[in-house]
């Protein structure tokens, strides 16, 4: 016996996804100035190139976000039975593999610039009759591509940790160290500035190495996400102890003589089998519904709980 609705955050959560929406679009429109102005400032600069191109890739988890979240609570139908929860996860690994395939070509492309010993120039230009060397204006920009970017992480982080959002996570934290980015392209920058040629494409090294380790961690969570891995925590620093307290309380229930549980995560929510062993003479149809209900009070992630009456436990259950 299962039980399965159309999806709707609680009350006190949905001003906190329209926050997280406004901030997302906010996103946007600032990494696109960001996009433009550094696109115009580059130059040859093989530390600006990688600079600017993680910025185009910040975009991805932004625009992810706002696709899911208009999919992920359709009601479900013959075809998708389970619902759209799943998009969330689809979203985190799309935004995960092109992080982690530019990653490795930034890698590639500052690696050649080294042994090629590219030496990039950085010009100057008249401004109000005075001649400016354009690296000043190019470490401006990058001031400007990162202090907003840091609080907007910062304010983003909270609210993917009550929404148990993974993508709106990792964007935040991306955001949230966006410094590092930034002051490794200054590095570059002012290192051509003192005939130190190679710290530009040093500086675009440590950057797309960055980019990788970013990518290859959320690539990972991703796929085990999918894999249907057990529940855990939006940082993915521990199980979600909610699945103990879950067998537990059935563990505690007198018509059940033992239990063991197991669930999954679909995007924000988490799906899950019972399997029971009835106390002699028990008819589950007057107990299983009102189980359910006490299940799915505990915590609005527990969205789908199906129950399965067994005379021995399974042995295969983890």
């Amino acid at each position: 016996m299962s039980h399965s609705e159309t999806f709707e955050l609680p009350d006190y959560l949905k001003p906190l996804l329209k926050k997280a929406k406004v901030l997302e679009w906010l996103t946007l429109l600032y990494l696109l100035s960001t996009i433009v102005l550094m696109y115009l400032l580059m130059g040859s600069s093989q530390a600006m190139k990688t600079a600017w191109l993680e910025d185009a890739l910040s975009t991805l988890p932004a625009i992810s976000f706002l696709i899911a979240t208009r999919i992920y609570n359709k009601r479900p139908n013959i075809n998708f039975p389970y619902g759209y929860h799943r998009v969330f996860s689809i979203a985190f690994l799309t935004g995960a593999v092109a992080l982690f395939g530019m990653g490795c070509f930034l890698a590639v492309d500052s690696t050649i610039s080294l042994i090629s010993q590219e030496h990039p120039t950085i010009g100057s230009m008249m401004f109000m009759g005075k001649q400016i060397w354009m690296g000043w204006l190019m470490i401006a920009a990058l001031f400007y591509s990162s202090i907003p970017s840091m609080i907007l992480g910062y304010k983003k982080l909270p609210i993917a940790k009550k929404l148990h959002n993974k993508i709106l996570y990792t964007d935040a934290e991306t955001q949230k160290a966006d410094y590092m980015t930034a002051f490794a392209a200054m590095l570059g920058i002012l290192g051509v500035g003192l005939g130190y040629w190679w710290m530009d494409a040093a500086a675009a090294l440590f950057i797309s190495l960055s980019v990788i380790k970013d990518g290859y961690i959320n690539l990972k969570d991703a796929i085990q996400d999918l894999m249907d891995r057990r529940p855990v925590h939006v940082d993915n620093s521990k199980p979600d102890e909610l699945v103990e307290i879950i067998e537990e309380l059935i563990n505690s229930w007198d018509w059940v003589v033992k239990a063991k549980v197991r669930f999954r995560e679909h995007g924000q929510v988490y799906f899950g089998e019972v399997y029971i062993v009835l106390a002699p003479d028990v008819d589950p149809s007057q107990h299983i519904e009102k189980g359910i209900k006490e299940i799915k009070e505990l915590h609005w992630k527990i969205n789908d709980i199906t129950f399965m009456p067994v005379h021995n436990l399974p042995k295969n259950i983890g």
